[in-house]
């Protein structure tokens, strides 16, 4: 109706899952009291809580594909399920925050928030990062699990089933961090401190876990283009043509 109706799409895979994805409009209420069959008979689904419209219904079809078994209803906010009144509580909720930090004073309200709303279900935040920082935040905060977005549609899907049968997951990348973290780290970085400025040598730590420069000028406070300064000095530095290259030899300086 002039471009206010409120429209929803259904998906069915090959599996036969379905997959709600629901848009807030003017005229929400009215179409909402109509329901979507079938949905609200649902025992046991996973709600997504994403506000990225794309990001959102791309995973929920992996997810939903990957086990046809798990139904997933996709919103972009709590305020959008609550607005759909339906009766029954999910078996587990996927909050995802992309690159934003599970330590940002809103991200972490709304955690909170979701944790406080769907108690007992299980909440599992989805992040760009793997920090252990955000991880551990994560978790004060009430969460079940922390997915990064480096891993893979079944991993994900098991990291879902592991809170939802009373586990927590955590990723193995975390855990390498931790490790390298409770090691003594002076003489690591010695070598380091030795060839880098100290911007350089945070910068070639990011470098050898992987790190994305859009990530890592996010967490330094930078500009994506100063980061892109400080890699190339670290790659005349090392010697190196690229990345990868980068990544190899820091690791071999640290051991």
């Amino acid at each position: 109706m002039n471009g206010q109706m409120l429209t929803s799409e259904k998906f069915t895979s090959d599996t036969g899952a379905r997959v709600i994805s629901v848009r807030t409009s003017d005229t929400l209420r009215p179409f909402i009291a109509s329901g979507t069959p079938g949905v609200d008979e649902w025992e046991d689904y996973i709600l997504l809580v994403d506000s990225r419209a794309l990001d959102r219904e791309c995973l929920s079809k992996g997810l939903s594909e990957y086990d046809d078994a798990m139904h997933v209803v996709t919103v972009g906010s709590l305020d959008e399920w609550q607005m759909r009144d339906m009766q029954v509580l999910p078996s587990a909720v996927l909050f995802m925050i992309g690159g934003r930090k599970v330590s940002d004073t809103d991200v972490s309200a709304k955690i909170c928030a979701l944790v406080e709303r769907f108690q007992p279900s299980p909440v599992i935040v989805g992040a760009d990062g793997d920090e252990l920082a955000q991880l551990l935040h994560a978790l004060e905060c009430g969460a079940r699990g922390y997915i990064p977005t480096s891993v893979g549609i079944r991993v994900a899907a098991e990291a879902v089933a592991l809170a939802r049968a009373g586990g927590v997951f955590v990723p193995a990348s975390s855990l390498l961090a931790a490790k390298e973290a409770i090691t003594p780290v002076a003489s690591r970085n010695d070598c380091l401190d030795s060839l880098f400025t100290p911007r350089e040598v945070v910068v070639a730590e990011a470098l050898r876990r992987g790190k994305a420069n859009k990530i890592i000028a996010y967490e330094m406070d930078l500009c994506e283009s100063t980061v892109k300064v400080h890699i190339r000095n670290i790659m005349k530095k090392l010697n190196a043509t690229n990345r990868t290259e980068v990544a190899y030899k820091i690791r071999e300086l640290v051991r």
